[in-house]
């Protein structure tokens, strides 16, 4: 699969069935999951998985990634300090699509113990099908970089 497919997971111990289950998702969506873990429940920092996320996304090896710990907060916080990165973390279906439409973010961050597993899903689903739509949005994205 091309990088355009690839999405990348992570997340801290918080939050590993969560991500599993967005992991099944998105590959039953088409897209490619890379699943970069954690895999067991051990407790673990999350700057260190937002980071390792995030240098996925702005180096092209994945096109969009989606990552979580308890709140979404602390991993967004991690991953927005990579150079290239917009993440934005989301608890509804329409915050994830405008993230997506107007500030073309490339990862989202969802909170384990904030949303359950069928609102995740939906939040995914409205974050990978938007698109950006560029125009006066642009300028902005712009302004953020």
């Amino acid at each position: 699969m091309s990088a355009k497919t690839r999405i990348v997971l992570s997340s801290d111990h918080a939050a590993i069935d969560l991500r599993q289950a967005i992991a099944k998702h998105i590959t039953e969506m088409g897209f490619e999951a890379v699943d970069i873990g954690p895999t067991t429940p051990e407790s673990t920092h999350y700057p260190v998985h937002g980071k390792a996320a995030a240098e996925r996304v702005a180096s092209g090896d994945c096109a969009l990634g989606i990552i979580l710990c308890g709140t979404g907060q602390g991993i967004m916080m991690a991953a927005n300090k990579v150079p290239g990165v917009r993440c934005g973390v989301c608890s509804d279906t329409f915050s994830a699509a405008m993230i997506r439409q107007h500030n073309d973010a490339n990862i989202l961050s969802i909170g384990a113990r904030v949303v359950g597993e069928g609102l995740a899903l939906s939040i995914v689903e409205a974050f990978l099908t938007a698109e950006f739509e560029g125009g006066r949005h642009a300028t902005r994205v712009d302004m953020i970089e």
